[in-house]
């Protein structure tokens, strides 16, 4: 599957969005620090991609009290290479 490539992306970028889809596109909501322990990525890096991802509209608030993010329809679309990479910019 081709997906976009922006400039500000990052390989943990992609790690993240799969695991908040998971296996079998089953939705999860985590906070980042579980985030970072399931795809190996220290938290406080996983934390700074999250306000970037947030910023881009590619995750949401689950429950921003409790910091908990769930994918966006747009994280989804990412995903599924239906979005240009001109569309992320």
């Amino acid at each position: 599957m081709r997906r976009p490539r922006v400039g500000w992306m990052t390989n943990a970028d992609d790690h993240i969005l799969e695991f908040l889809l998971n296996e079998g596109n089953r939705e999860i909501v985590a906070t980042p620090r579980v985030i970072a322990e399931n795809i190996d990525f220290n938290p406080g890096y996983i934390r700074q991609r999250m306000r970037k991802l947030l910023e881009e509209d590619l995750v949401a608030y689950y429950d921003e009290e409790a910091g908990i993010y769930e994918i966006t329809d747009q994280g989804r679309a990412y995903l599924a290479g239906e979005i240009d990479a001109k569309d992320l910019e």
